[in-house]
């Protein structure tokens, strides 16, 4: 027997009893992250309003006595409702369903068969899986490759039997019944029970489905389908929207046209040309800067190599570089006689470090900095540099290196 939820994919709330109510943990996405047991109980009712998770639809979000569940899965012909508080067995309890999340599932469902009818009809595109994603939803199909303008087409053609207002029905059929054959679907899964529950388009399509669904295709308002990404292999992956979620899609792209057409003080037709001209200025400025920073690295080489305290251990920092401006730094001293320790970024915070000199001292103590700077890095040729998330403990470095000079200078 099918759930009320299935029978009745419209009802919001209703009243049936508690069967049996046992001890049990949920595994959840904590706030940090990380995996989350919650300690609480399955809670099995005798009908049920709330669709448990399956057939790529995930499952409703409501109450029991305004007990919130948590999740609700299917064991066999019964399903699991995870609440934190028990509920008495053998006492009625007043179900209700979060109306929106449903029917936020009901029109991306039955948007999903009638693009997966439509696309085969058309074109001979099989749907091979799909997901029902908490923003948009994602069909795959069975083909390397799909045409903007099959794209196009699937789109015009699904938006069309929309307006027809095409009714959709849901009957069961048992496992031995001929009419079974007749039925689109990817086989049942293992613990399966009861009867087969079809979901006919009329005229257009008729497919074995668990899921909760609309009773006309004018309850989907519209379908847009936002374009196609590679799957895996030879598959194509096409994501659309249906329903409600069209127009909050529409509202969150108003908004950031409102929001360009401020910043780029221009209208929406030139937001294009405007950003692309910004991107070239950006391009210049980046070109300009890059040959400053390397004329100043060029200079400051020039002036640590001249400098009366050149020699030992040398040692700069600088909040403004990179990488390229710190080899440029040690190509243009290209001394294998001292030591150079270059550091750039926030000065106690986390930055980039170059350790050059002698490849034996480089190699012996490269590893070391990079250690007490608690950062990685990697060197050859004697040249050792990383990352670093302790800049603040840079003089550390400093004393390191100095009493590996004048363990040098007193061996010789």
């Amino acid at each position: 027997m099918a759930f009320l939820c299935q029978r009745d994919s419209y009802a919001r709330e209703f009243t049936t009893t508690v069967v049996s109510c046992q001890p049990a943990e949920l595994q959840t996405d904590g706030s940090n992250g990380k995996k989350e047991v919650l300690s609480g109980f399955h809670v099995v009712l005798e009908d049920t309003l709330l669709f448990p998770e399956g057939g790529g639809q995930p499952d409703d979000h409501g109450t029991i006595n305004d007990i919130s569940v948590l999740r609700v899965t299917r064991r066999g012909a019964q399903a699991d409702h995870f609440t934190r508080t028990p509920l008495a067995p053998g006492s009625q309890v007043q179900v209700q369903v979060d109306w929106e999340r449903r029917f936020d599932h009901m029109q991306q469902h039955s948007g999903q068969h009638l693009i997966t009818a439509v696309a085969d009809n058309m074109f001979g595109l099989k749907t091979t899986s799909w997901e029902l994603g908490r923003l948009r939803s994602v069909i795959e199909l069975d083909s390397p490759s799909v045409t903007a303008k099959q794209v196009a087409a699937i789109e015009q053609s699904v938006n069309e039997k929309i307006r027809d207002r095409l009714p959709v029905s849901v009957q069961e059929l048992s496992l031995d019944d001929p009419e079974v054959e007749k039925v689109r679907g990817r086989g049942l899964p293992d613990d399966h029970a009861g009867p087969i529950r079809v979901v006919t388009i009329e005229g257009i399509d008729s497919n074995m489905c668990c899921g909760t669904h609309v009773n006309n295709l004018s309850d989907l308002q519209v379908i847009k389908i936002l374009g196609t990404e590679k799957g895996k292999k030879n598959k194509t992956n096409l994501v659309f929207l249906a329903g409600n979620r069209v127009l909050k899609w529409m509202e969150r792209s108003h908004g950031t046209e409102k929001a360009l057409t401020t910043l780029l003080k221009c209208g929406a037709e030139d937001h294009v040309e405007a950003v692309k001209k910004l991107q070239n200025s950006s391009k210049l400025l980046q070109k300009n800067n890059l040959n400053l920073l390397r004329d100043l690295a060029v200079h400051i080489a020039h002036g640590l190599r001249n400098s009366p305290d050149w020699g030992g251990v040398v040692v700069l920092h600088r909040k403004e570089g990179d990488s390229e401006f710190m080899n440029i730094i040690a190509n243009e001293i290209g001394s294998e006689e001292t030591l150079l320790f270059l550091t750039v970024g926030d000065e106690r915070g986390a930055g980039l470090f170059l350790l050059a000199g002698p490849a034996e001292a480089v190699e012996t103590l490269g590893p070391r900095v990079a250690e007490v700077l608690e950062g990685k890095g990697a060197g050859k040729k004697g040249r050792f540099q990383g990352k670093a998330t302790k800049m603040s403990r840079r003089t550390e470095v400093q004393a390191l290196l100095q009493d590996y000079v004048s363990t040098q200078s007193a061996e010789e």
